[in-house]
């Protein structure tokens, strides 16, 4: 009788196949970017060497594997070298567990140095002779004393680099009013004006909290949207302008004037003499500039 040898996971591991990107991120609060690796299984959660401009680096895996796609073929990217060592992955815990100890510590000296700033976040270079200190402050401070105190407390060169409300959101992270992660800490690269036009475009109600993201600053999301609406604004007439309609139960044509638009519909909100108000699709519809419709379409 033919014997069967069962197949075990390591039987059926081939390996990858092909080039494939695969998300690494060289310090926690960081983005992963992507990074090329070839002839390496990689998994979420595992840390890896890579390259980096000066050298190379020990990063952690946070996005899975995934085939190098043809459009991208063309690009260059960073590789990654080969999987840590158990000591190069524990060297990288320590500096981020030194690193979240030096945060206390500029706080506290900050503190007692009576300055009104936050403390977001502290690197430390794998040599540890350049520590930079990334705070927020609402008003311009002094802090050369700090600076001073914090090189004898580390022995290494200090640079103060002051963020924005918003990158301090991007670092310490959250959860939206949508319920999904933050935009600004997962995919978002850079931060594009917001203005409130955005906002009166979407018609949005100025005085509504809900359009300030975790930051206090006018939500990013705002700006997903607002070349549609710009876009089917530009099809609809302005509030006020008088216009005919047509198919509004008299008949033939009705006239006018605009009250609302409704963007998303593409209806408007069209007032008649005798003081009644009628919602009328926009190819129902008739104003100075556009060509005049008539019923049937004749």
């Amino acid at each position: 009788m033919e014997s069967w040898e069962p197949i075990t996971d390591t039987a059926m591991d081939t390996g990858p196949a092909g080039p494939q990107l695969v998300g690494v991120r060289l310090r926690e609060p960081a983005k992963a970017d992507d990074y090329l690796a070839e002839g390496l299984t990689l998994h979420v959660g595992d840390h890896c060497v890579v390259e980096v401009p000066n050298g190379h680096a020990v990063g952690e895996v946070r996005r899975p594997a995934r085939p190098l796609p043809e459009a991208k073929r063309d690009r260059t990217f960073p590789r990654v070298l080969r999987l840590a060592t158990p000591e190069e992955t524990a060297e990288y815990r320590r500096r981020r567990d030194r690193e979240k100890a030096a945060i206390t510590t500029c706080q506290l000296r900050a503190r007692g140095l009576g300055l009104a700033m936050k403390v977001i976040d502290v690197e430390l270079a794998p040599d540890g002779r350049h520590v930079t200190v990334l705070f927020h402050a609402e008003e311009r401070v002094d802090f050369r004393e700090l600076v001073r105190e914090l090189a004898r407390e580390f022995r290494a060169r200090i640079e103060m680099r002051q963020v924005g409300a918003r990158d301090v959101t991007k670092l310490t992270d959250g959860i939206g009013p949508c319920g999904r992660q933050l935009c600004c800490s997962t995919f978002l690269r850079r931060f594009e004006p917001i203005s409130v036009k955005m906002a009166k475009a979407q018609d949005v109600p100025l005085t509504d909290s809900r359009l300030l993201g975790a930051c206090g600053r006018l939500k990013c999301c705002l700006l997903y949207e607002f070349s549609t609406y710009e876009e089917l604004r530009s099809r609809l007439p302005k509030v006020g302008t008088p216009c005919s309609a047509t198919g509004c139960g008299g008949g033939g044509c009705m006239q006018g004037q605009v009250r609302s638009v409704k963007v998303l519909k593409e209806k408007v909100v069209v007032g008649f003499p005798d003081g009644t108000e009628a919602e009328v699709p926009l190819e129902q519809i008739s104003w100075e500039g556009r060509p005049h419709i008539f019923p049937g379409g004749a």
